[in-house]
């Protein structure tokens, strides 16, 4: 069985657990107001700001013989850049004060899902940080789009506060089929378990987020 077949298969439990949270289980039933979405923005916010530099220490870090892999890392780079601006200016779409979210601190679960893939990148193994793709990747194609018409049908928010999501729901089907690719040349069973045990400690970190998310989110409406 190749590698992105197993993520599949083999982390069935943990992505359930994700998919278990209050809050994505009321966005199904259409069950949430303004200030959810805004909490789930201002979350994404404090991750997302780290792709990038989790992305340069991973290709900093790979050797020689995954030269075909670091040359993925530029494009996911390159796809990459820029993309916590665009929550924030959806963040201010919703009327909420933008440089607030910028400087706010992140919840104990974003913190914590954000130094285990630093210290998973620099002290276990780059290669651990793909486990973190294939979570926030596929989990964004099962929810992004259908989320995104369910908030704007309820809410009635502009097209534009929903520049991350709508983008990321298109955008990751290109990148989950380019990282398949990426993972099934990954045959050394030792590096490929590295990536599994990745994945199901994302999930459930990623998870931790959703489950802790509810509407404290500490921002102020836009003047």
């Amino acid at each position: 069985m190749q590698l992105y077949e197993r993520l599949q298969t083999e982390t069935r439990v943990e992505r359930e657990y994700l998919l278990s949270a209050p809050i994505i289980q009321r966005c199904f039933r259409a069950e949430f107001d303004l200030n959810d979405y805004v909490a789930f923005l201002q979350q994404a916010y404090h991750h997302v700001k780290h792709t990038v530099p989790l992305l340069m220490a991973v290709g900093s870090r790979l050797p020689e013989t995954k030269e075909w892999l670091r040359e993925a890392i530029g494009e996911y780079i390159e796809e990459e850049m820029g993309h916590q601006e665009w929550i924030l200016n959806d963040i201010a779409a919703c009327g909420f004060d933008k440089q607030q979210a910028r400087q706010g601190k992140p919840s104990a679960a974003t913190e914590l899902m954000v130094a285990y893939a630093y210290d998973s990148v620099q002290r276990v193994n780059p290669l651990a940080f793909f486990g973190m793709v294939f979570v926030l990747e596929g989990t964004s194609i099962a929810l992004a789009d259908n989320a995104a018409s369910q908030i704007q049908g309820k809410l009635n928010l502009p097209a534009k506060a929903f520049s991350y999501l709508r983008s990321h729901g298109a955008l990751d089907q290109e990148h989950i089929v380019f990282f398949e690719n990426l993972m099934n040349q990954i045959d050394d069973a030792g590096e490929q378990e590295v990536i599994l045990h990745a994945a199901r400690m994302f999930f459930r970190l990623y998870g931790n987020i959703f489950h802790e998310l509810d509407a404290s989110h500490g921002l102020a409406a836009a003047a």
